[in-house]
């Protein structure tokens, strides 16, 4: 019955909530999904309110204590129920409910570091609890602390959120975007704010996480320089009408971007992905140009040329555009995989190999290195070789289907085929 109370009062208040606007909006979300599933992820056998409430309880001052705590948190009398849940959880630390409901009432009064605690104390007792590691992650968000932040978010999101709680799967998604920002994973976290996007979530401080995305500015978007607001809103604004699918806006967008701002960093760039995702090839190689004629030590300008090249078999045209970027940075894992991939299709298989070997030993846990591999050893008849090649591919290949964030690469990830690269950890 209580798991039923909360759920009606809090889905009514989560209908009225403005989606995603601004940061009040974020956290009203996560509050009013935290009500409205507590923890849903955990199976009904076992929830919070069924395994703390029952026979176990053996004391009565402690029913006492929780029943009170509980009047006071449902008549929002909620310094009440921090300080009734307190007294309660001295006398049975072991009480999961009473840590979860301690928590959420701390979240809500911005109590972030003592929020966090707490949570941590429900996550101990109900481990595969995905809404505990999801709120822990929003906590340490508050607190600075974003490299468990994001480990925790996407700890919660793999252990499951609700179906039926989208709020709360979208609040995640937002904030691990601006987390994978500030890492420096510019692909992975324009993907996960397109989503957004393209779901109809729309706001400014999307708008500005999507800016910061594809001019690939590794800092939170709380952090924008006062002068670069109008760029970044309007590179957000482009990102945001291709994303919403709305692409001939978008193109006018981009192209007035690039009108405005020719010799910015990261403009062009940002124009060529654009054209290349929109299968505008030749346009796109020229935005690369021109970002490389822009920002000569350009290291993804030149790799995109040269898989884009890949991609329409003109190999002769992308091999020196892959040069030139090893030789400004020798010890690039993407850019020996890249010129691996165009050595073996001229038929230089040798020397194919070694570029694919130096990239494997960076890239241990990506099939695509093993599946060209596999490709390069069978032509030159090293037939151990490919099939231990081809077998590693097909175990990494399968893990990574099972399970897509399971087996990440680390650092950069590798070109699809189709010659947009998914993801980069260097801001060049």
């Amino acid at each position: 019955m209580l798991l039923e109370k909360v759920h009606q009062s809090s889905a009514n208040w989560a209908n009225n909530i403005s989606m995603l606007d601004g940061r009040f909006a974020f956290r009203a979300l996560a509050s009013a999904a935290l009500f409205c599933c507590l923890l849903g992820s955990v199976c009904a056998a076992n929830s919070f309110a069924q395994g703390s409430q029952g026979a176990s309880v053996a004391s009565q001052d402690f029913d006492k204590l929780a029943e009170r705590a509980r009047d006071a948190r449902e008549n929002n009398r909620f310094d009440e129920a921090v300080a009734l849940y307190r007294q309660a959880l001295a006398q049975r630390p072991a009480w999961d409910e009473g840590w979860w409901y301690l928590a959420t009432l701390l979240y809500e009064r911005d109590s972030y570091a003592e929020a966090a605690r707490a949570f941590q104390e429900a996550a101990k007792l109900q481990p595969k609890a995905g809404m505990v590691w999801a709120m822990l992650g929003l906590c340490e968000f508050e607190t600075g602390s974003y490299a468990e932040a994001l480990k925790h978010l996407r700890q919660g999101r793999q252990l499951g959120i609700p179906v039926d709680n989208k709020e709360m799967a979208r609040v995640i998604r937002y904030h691990e975007g601006m987390l994978l920002l500030l890492e420096g994973d510019f692909e992975t976290a324009q993907q996960a704010l397109d989503s957004l996007s393209y779901e109809g979530v729309r706001s400014d401080d999307l708008i500005t996480a999507l800016g910061f995305s594809v001019l690939r500015i590794q800092a939170l978007p709380k952090k924008i320089d006062p002068e670069a607001v109008t760029l970044v809103k309007r590179a957000g604004e482009a990102e945001y009408l291709s994303a919403t699918r709305k692409f001939e806006e978008a193109q006018k967008a981009y192209a007035a971007l690039v009108q405005d701002y020719p010799k910015t960093h990261n403009v062009q760039y940002a124009y060529g992905v654009f054209l290349l995702l929109n299968k505008e090839d030749e346009k796109a190689v020229a935005a690369f140009k021109r970002e490389i004629a822009n920002t000569p030590e350009h290291r993804l300008a030149r790799l995109m040329i040269a898989t884009t090249n890949l991609k329409n078999k003109d190999i002769a045209g992308g091999i020196p555009f892959v040069e030139a970027s090893i030789k400004l940075y020798p010890q690039d894992p993407l850019g020996h995989y890249i010129f691996g991939r165009l050595l073996l299709e001229s038929g230089e298989t040798e020397r194919a190999i070694k570029e694919l070997e130096s990239a494997r030993a960076f890239y241990k846990d990506e099939p695509k290195i093993y599946y060209q591999l596999a490709r390069a050893y069978a032509k030159v008849n090293r037939k151990d070789d490919a099939s231990r090649a081809r077998e590693e591919f097909l175990r990494l290949n399968k893990l990574r289907e099972e399970s897509p964030e399971g087996v990440r690469p680390q650092g950069d990830a590798l070109p699809e085929e189709n010659g947009v690269e998914t993801k980069s950890a260097k801001p060049r």
